[in-house]
């Protein structure tokens, strides 16, 4: 009796534990489980974008469209503070100068070829007006032989009148003369100063061509250099910012001087999602380098035509848009790069579960709600899916704890 009484003890602690134990380890694989709550609030579906700040306006400085060997010889530091006139950039001018050298040695050449062409064309001019004040002289003489030719032979009197009339010639031979050394040493003048003139423009243009070597701040604000693309060797993806030594070529935009008082983020959207976004939506910005706060904005502009990005391959085609931020902040530089999530569409007051929460099982969707320490499958109604989360028209209540994974997919690890 005593035998079978402790028998009956034994199995019923052997039951006892095993349903404890079996309880545990329900509850144990229940709770490893992650969960959410089903929780009513505003859906609101968005598209994560990656782009950089770049202010509405802003100066960029550029190397000069003239000169020889564009070397910088000094650069101010990126984000350095400038005020107006200040120089930024400055380029080699030893060739330059070595021109202006030359140029103003010809100048100087120029203009005594033209001291010398006047007072050589002074000295024919005087030369030839003297040989006519001369002959006029003897025309005088000649005609005043010729008031006795009454009293001459006929054939003495006739070489009288012929002397005058061969001093009349030679007088009027010696005018046009005069004329012609006067406009010959007009246009020898001329073209000396023609000359003169090329000179001290060539002067004048080396000279602004020195001038342009040095770039200044055309208004006061933070230095931005900008990448020199010649640098980057083949297959880079970030070209490295320009700096001394640096050789620029005509018009390359060396640095910025970005107005930040009002700024912009520019991005792309992959054609993929360029139906999903619309000119207006509402944008959150978070700037990488000021992780402490965001920004609002507006998808200003999408671009009307899509270009081509080589950095993949294959190539892919992307839309260009700005979106316009309300605020700025001190901290901000331009070509920050932030990221940005476009609302795309705003549901208020719905079911809302994360997007891991939901599963595909053959066609049905369903969620695994905890329902007294176990999971249980339930069938569900999308509203909406988004990227994050997912609206839920019905089959779960506000609430309700549902898993993050398919238990069964759990036990297997397991």
């Amino acid at each position: 009796m005593k035998k079978g009484a402790a028998i009956l003890a034994v199995v019923i602690v052997v039951g006892v534990s095993v349903a404890v134990a079996a309880a545990l380890r329900r509850d144990t694989g229940s709770s490893s489980l992650p969960t959410a709550l089903a929780a009513r609030t505003t859906f609101v579906d968005f598209l994560q974008l990656r782009g950089e700040i770049r202010p509405v306006r802003s100066i960029v400085l550029t190397a000069p469209s003239s000169g020889t060997d564009l070397q910088i010889v000094d650069l101010a530091t990126n984000g350095a503070k400038v005020a107006a006139g200040d120089a930024v950039v400055t380029f080699d001018p030893t060739v330059q100068q070595r021109t202006l050298e030359t140029k103003q040695s010809e100048l100087k050449q120029a203009e005594s070829e033209i001291d010398r062409t006047e007072a050589e064309q002074r000295r024919r001019v005087a030369s030839a007006q003297s040989e006519l004040d001369e002959a006029k002289k003897a025309l005088e003489r000649a005609r005043l032989e010729l008031h006795g030719n009454e009293l001459r032979a006929r054939i003495e009197a006739e070489k009288f009148v012929i002397a005058v009339s061969d001093a009349e010639e030679h007088v009027r031979e010696l005018e046009t003369k005069v004329d012609g050394e006067r406009m010959a040493a007009q246009a020898d003048v001329a073209i000396a100063r023609q000359k003169r003139e090329k000179a001290q423009f060539d002067v004048r243009e080396t000279e602004r061509i020195i001038a342009s070597l040095q770039v200044r701040a055309p208004i006061a604000g933070s230095i931005s250099l900008l990448p020199n693309f010649r640098a980057g060797g083949p297959g880079m993806r970030n070209a490295p910012e320009f700096k001394r030594g640096d050789r620029a070529w005509f018009g390359a935009q060396i640095a910025e001087l970005p107005d930040l008082t009002s700024i912009q983020l520019t991005a792309r959207v992959d054609e993929a999602d360029r139906g999903r976004v619309q000119v207006g939506s509402t944008v959150r910005v978070h700037v990488d380098a000021v992780p402490d706060r965001e920004l609002t904005g507006t998808l200003k502009d999408i671009s009307v035509v899509a270009k081509p990005d080589f950095t993949t391959w294959p190539p892919v085609r992307n839309f260009d848009v700005v979106v316009s931020l309300a605020e700025s902040d001190p901290r901000l530089r331009s070509g920050m790069s932030a990221s940005a999530r476009v609302e795309l569409d705003r549901l208020p007051s719905v079911l809302v579960v994360p997007t891991a929460a939901v599963f595909q099982r053959g066609p049905a969707t369903v969620v695994y709600v905890l329902h007294r320490g176990t999971f249980e499958s339930r069938p569900v109604t999308v509203l909406r899916r988004g990227r994050d989360q997912i609206a839920i028209a019905s089959g779960v209540k506000e609430g309700e704890r549902i898993a993050l994974k398919e238990p069964e997919q759990e036990g297997a690890a397991k």
